[in-house]
């Protein structure tokens, strides 16, 4: 089994690494594979609502200069992803957020691509804004159908400075114990396949509130 994380922080051993690097040592005591991806110091445009994904169903966005249709196979050819981010004014930094929105696009109009995979969301904070970041990170997940692990409190740290995390103990181990309950579910989902037959995915239902 593998694992996939995306750093979406422009530091690349910053808080959010440390962060990520809590719950992948984790993952791999339990045998499992890790990569983290640094996300957030590349330059990456945001969706442009073309459509175009959804037309050509080739598992691909249509914007050219960047990776993130490479990202899109690493999530696809993962077990489990992690999304990590910092916070910049109480949200998801804009980088990541570019790069979210048209992955998850992409993975949800070719037929639910990254659905009862197994996902988690993990924020670094200097002080407040944690939580909106959190649930924001946790809005893709949830959308795309995913299985999400639960840890003992909201998957945020604190620290300013790079590694600073570190010394928030509850923090480390809110991430800790994430990275166990985390690879517990991955082997329950690989454990189960050909013995408990997952839902039918239903056809997306879409209802615009004004007619």
């Amino acid at each position: 089994m593998k694992v996939v994380a995306f750093n979406g922080s422009p530091n690349r051993e910053g808080n959010t690494w440390h962060a990520l690097k809590m719950v992948t040592e984790e993952l791999e005591q339990e045998g499992i594979e890790t990569e983290i991806v640094h996300v957030g110091n590349k330059v990456i445009r945001g969706c442009a609502a073309c459509g175009m994904c959804m037309k050509n169903k080739n598992e691909q966005c249509v914007l050219p200069g960047d990776e993130v249709n490479g990202w899109i196979q690493k999530m696809k050819g993962a077990d489990g992803i992690i999304l990590g981010s910092p916070v910049h004014y109480a949200a998801i930094g804009g980088t990541m957020k570019s790069f979210l929105d048209r992955a998850f696009y992409v993975t949800s109009v070719n037929d639910g691509m990254l659905r009862h995979k197994v996902g988690a969301s993990v924020v670094a904070v200097r002080r407040s804004g944690g939580l909106p970041t959190f649930d924001q990170l946790n809005n893709f997940l949830m959308y795309a159908e995913m299985l999400i692990p639960t840890s003992n409190y909201w998957n945020v740290i604190h620290g300013r400075s790079p590694g600073e995390v570190t010394q928030d103990t509850e923090g480390v181990q809110i991430m800790r114990v994430m990275g166990k309950n985390m690879a517990w579910l991955l082997k329950l989902v690989e454990h189960g396949k050909g013995t408990v037959v997952p839902p039918d995915r239903e056809v997306k239902t879409y209802l615009n509130f004004i007619h």
